[in-house]
């Protein structure tokens, strides 16, 4: 007699409660679909970004006469940190002056956004979401 009367009333409630989970799994399935489909867009508009990039610089850069002045400023700031860093004082064998005035300040500007110009257009495009 118990389990007729177990069966009457668990079966029925065993049945919604399997039935409202298999809904909850089903919904929980439906948002990470929406969420794997964002995901998919925004690395899609990642790599547009990128080859729109690769384009510009391109075109900024399409002849040498263009696009030498920056390699040279670059590579000239580059083989001066590389000297006062390894020659001066890793191996201790030369010295080199400071830079001073506008040079210095310049020379941080080339080295924030030669290390740091894709962290901050990472920054910035999280705080314009």
């Amino acid at each position: 007699m118990w389990q007729i009367l177990a069966s009457l009333i668990g079966g029925p409630v065993v049945n919604g409660l399997v039935e409202a989970y298999k809904q909850k799994l089903a919904s929980g399935n439906t948002s990470e679909r929406i969420a794997a489909e964002l995901a998919q867009r925004e690395l899609s508009v990642e790599q547009r970004e990128r080859e729109l990039a690769v384009q510009q610089n391109i075109a900024d850069d399409g002849r040498w006469w263009t696009a030498a002045p920056r390699a040279v400023v670059m590579w000239s700031f580059a083989i001066f940190v590389a000297k006062c860093v390894v020659w001066d004082n890793v191996l201790g064998l030369g010295h080199t002056d400071p830079l001073n005035g506008d040079i210095a300040t310049w020379a941080g500007w080339l080295m924030a956004l030669w290390f740091g110009g894709r962290s901050l257009e990472k920054v910035a495009r999280i705080l314009r979401r």
